[in-house]
């Protein structure tokens, strides 16, 4: 059976360069379903889901999203519609793949409805956005954006290849076999920054040879929002939440911060936990130049030319761990917390920049004075976080827990 791909957009406007991609998937073999989310003018071919189906779905008639002339709130309206039309097209069982194109209002529509396809399911977005900051875009889903290099307004020369590769794409991923099924071992999730490779890498053995399988996620801010989705998903059974960095972002307005619900999915979910203080050492920016300026005169290291990593100050680590506090104290799981009192990341060991017992000591005090210890374990070993006994010990009270 030839499968289907969801072809989403604003057809009113860029009507004939959606007809040039959704023939060319139909050459192919493949089967489209259209879905018109344009509200200017009738589009140019007739669409399987309407313009009006789709505002009707977002809650507005198409000719009010018209009457008021407002296109911001046009585009909300009609990707609150788009996304539930597909949520039903996704439980049918109706869609293998998705592809849309546009500038940022057209972006944005298809960020709406990449969010409700499954990780897994093919997505291609083609769009002028693609060579800035595509995080709005991407979100926490596999979304596949090709820079348009012109802007998605004609066909030319150049848009008409971007175009034809942009189907190439995503018909290939759609066609290509699913890799053969592993052995549904259960799904551990590990949090990893350059500076806890160590711990994270011993951990992910010991846990592979218990019979798990273990998801590391980079801490950089998209690692830990992926990793609290697949958790609120309901795909994992543990957590060894090593580098919790990202605790540290908004605190000394860094670059990789996750949102406000970082380590919240897993309290919620009540999983079993071990937990410790990767890489609350250090602030992360961008390029040196970055650093905002009441930071110029801390200890920096350049890591590379597009990330500086700052030491953070006794008081930056104490509400970093404020705020671990308050997420693990909510769980409604098992915590282990574990204490390395010899460093915390690659940085802070006896001949390291980063190295502070007094900062780390007034962290490690916020744990032992404010964590509910009628819940909340906790271990303190005289090791560094990368000693092998540490991780050790981690990988083994988890999974004795999860057993």
């Amino acid at each position: 059976m030839s499968k289907t791909i969801l072809v989403v957009g604003t057809f009113d406007t860029k009507g004939y360069e959606y007809k040039f991609c959704i023939d060319l998937i139909q050459q192919r073999g493949l089967n489209t379903i259209t879905m018109n989310a344009g509200i200017v003018d009738e589009p140019p071919f007739t669409p399987d889901i309407s313009a009006e189906e789709v505002a009707a779905a977002g809650g507005v008639s198409l000719q009010a999203l018209r009457d008021a002339n407002d296109r911001g709130n046009a585009v909300v309206s009609m990707s609150k519609g788009a996304a539930k039309l597909t949520e039903a097209l996704v439980a049918e069982g109706k869609i293998d793949g998705a592809c849309s194109m546009g500038g940022t209002g057209g972006s944005a529509l298809a960020a709406a409805v990449y969010a409700i396809l499954p990780v897994g399911v093919p997505k291609v977005l083609i769009s002028t956005a693609a060579a800035g900051n595509v995080a709005p875009y991407v979100g926490v889903k596999d979304v596949t954006m090709m820079y348009s290099i012109v802007d998605v307004a004609g066909l030319n020369n150049i848009s008409r290849q971007i175009f034809t590769n942009g189907v190439g794409a995503i018909c290939g991923m759609v066609e290509q076999a699913p890799p053969p099924a592993g052995d549904d071992k259960p799904l551990i999730t590990a949090s990893m920054y350059g500076v806890t490779t160590p711990c994270v890498t011993r951990v992910r053995e010991a846990l592979e040879e218990a019979g798990y399988e273990v998801l590391v996620f980079h801490a950089i801010g998209s690692g830990g929002r992926s990793m609290e989705a697949l958790i609120d998903g309901g795909y994992i059974k543990g957590v060894a939440d090593i580098t919790t960095q990202e605790m540290i972002a908004d605190v000394v307005s860094g670059i990789n911060s996750a949102g406000p619900d970082r380590m919240g999915a897993a309290a919620r979910k009540g999983l079993p936990q071990v937990v410790t203080f990767g890489a609350l050492d250090m602030g992360t920016y961008g390029p040196v130049d970055s650093v905002p300026a009441q930071y110029k005169e801390r200890k920096l290291h350049v890591h590379n030319a597009s990330i500086t990593i700052m030491e953070s100050s006794a008081q930056e680590r104490i509400a970093a761990a404020e705020a671990l506090v308050e997420k693990i104290n909510g769980s409604a799981g098992p915590v282990v917390v574990f204490i390395p009192l010899r460093g915390v990341s690659m940085m802070d060991n006896d001949e390291m920049p980063f190295h502070s017992p007094e900062a780390n000591k007034a962290m490690f005090d916020v744990v032992r004075n404010k964590a509910d210890r009628s819940k909340i374990e906790i271990v303190e070993l005289d090791n560094h976080i990368n000693d092998a006994e540490f991780a050790a010990a981690m990988s083994a009270r988890l999974i004795e827990m999860l057993a």
